[in-house]
């Protein structure tokens, strides 16, 4: 190393910087491309089992210093890219990152590898996170997620006496938390003042304002009784009309999710090129028109699904999707309430006709839902006569059948049965 340093060597140009910094960033890309390859070849020969550990992701975390988490996704990556020959080529060259790899590695199954690399070569690794997961949202595996997300919410309240505060965390599938942001916006216009010497309040000040009056305005009545209409606000969602259709494209979120918004909504058609520019944006039909909507409450008179009376918050399902090629029609309409709707869309359910040309419910695996509840000889065992007696006298049905003999076990003789045996 020379003694001196010329000024240039202490202090370089910018432009110098910004190349040594690109050329190490490929290098360091190319070298985490060979460092996945030697991973998929010491998981594929088990070599993990020599350090004693039962696979290899808890060995690449002990010896490699790694998360759990970036282990496994890791591993996946390194069998993802062995079917992956033109991103691995870019990767090992450096010309794509490891975080755009990742993301690519989940959804090149779904697309053509060669469009997806184009894609990714030229914008950025959000964008590139971006297109990937509307990608997933387009299948039908997709439920999975939203089911997963519906599972996870809640909301927590942790008072703080000392501080005089209340805080709320609260979680949501992201249709439902664009929902409320809606109606915070909505709340925030009527509840922000406009003088001058309320110029200092924070945005965030002005969003638990907005929440309080919510609060408010529900615990005094001053609400619209809802009818289903769906007017009352406007999310915005992209997706492709062959991800609706086809089941495959891009979605903005899971594609039952999207159908079951669509089932009862306003539309924006909004026609995109292949680099997501707007070439053309249509006017906002309805889905389903007033007329409709009145005649089918007149029919239905709230959710239709079995036991389920709910009058409120309540939309109006195609049974054949339109994006099928179902109609927006009577016949092909039924009213059903936020939750039930969730169930017939990403919970399985579903709806089918029997020979009497009526629709009835199917629980995801398979058996129909009654119309008016169980019957007492639904819950007993095929081997159990209505009147308790077994007549192959089977010492495991037990249970509800004694219930039923003519000495009732539940008192005084003369006292009648409990009131579910009726």
């Amino acid at each position: 190393m020379p003694a001196t340093q010329s000024h240039a060597d202490r202090h370089p140009a910018i432009d110098d910087l910004d190349r040594a910094i690109v050329l190490l960033s490929a290098r360091i890309n190319a070298a985490s491309y060979e460092l996945l390859v030697l991973i998929r070849r010491f998981d594929e020969r088990a070599g993990w089992l020599k350090w004693g550990f039962s696979n290899c992701a808890d060995w690449l975390h002990w010896r490699c210093d790694l998360s759990l988490s970036a282990a496994r996704e890791k591993i996946r990556v390194a069998h993802a890219l062995k079917t992956l020959p033109a991103i691995a080529s870019a990767f090992s060259s450096g010309e794509l990152s490891y975080s755009k790899v990742r993301a690519l590695s989940r959804v090149a199954h779904c697309e053509k590898e060669d469009a997806l690399l184009a894609f990714a070569l030229n914008t950025t690794a959000a964008r590139v996170e971006e297109r990937c997961r509307e990608l997933r949202c387009g299948t039908a595996d997709s439920v999975t997620e939203a089911n997963r997300a519906y599972a996870n919410r809640g909301l927590r309240i942790h008072r703080d006496p000392s501080r005089g505060t209340l805080t709320i965390t609260v979680e949501l599938p992201l249709e439902a938390g664009e929902l409320i942001d809606q109606a915070l916006a909505k709340a925030r216009e009527a509840s922000t003042s406009q003088g001058p010497e309320f110029a200092d309040e924070s945005w965030a000040a002005q969003q638990a304002d907005a929440l309080v009056t919510m609060a408010t305005a529900y615990l005094t009545g001053q609400r619209e009784a809802s009818t289903g209409s769906s007017e009352n606000y406007q999310v915005t969602v992209h997706v492709d009309r062959s991800a609706l259709s086809e089941g495959h494209g891009r979605s903005g979120l899971p594609i039952e999710s999207v159908r079951r918004l669509c089932c009862d909504g306003e539309t924006v058609v909004i026609v995109e090129d292949e680099h997501g520019e707007p070439l053309n944006v249509g006017r906002k039909t309805r889905t389903v028109p007033t007329a409709i909507k009145r005649a089918l409450w007149s029919r239905d008179k709230g959710c239709v699904f079995p036991g389920c009376r709910n009058k409120r918050f309540v939309d109006a399902h195609h049974i054949q999707h339109w994006s099928a090629g179902g109609e927006t029609s009577l016949d092909n309409l039924l009213l059903l309430c936020t939750r039930h709707h969730r169930l017939v869309h990403e919970g399985g359910f579903s709806i089918a006709k029997d020979y009497l040309d009526r629709w009835y419910f199917k629980r995801p695996d398979g058996q129909a839902v009654p119309h008016c509840g169980y019957r007492l000889e639904d819950t007993l065992d095929d081997d159990i006569d209505a009147d308790g007696a077994a007549p192959n006298m089977n010492p495991s049905a037990e249970g509800l059948p004694m219930l039923l003999q003519k000495s009732p076990p539940w008192g005084v003789a003369e006292r009648s049965p409990p009131a579910y045996l009726m």
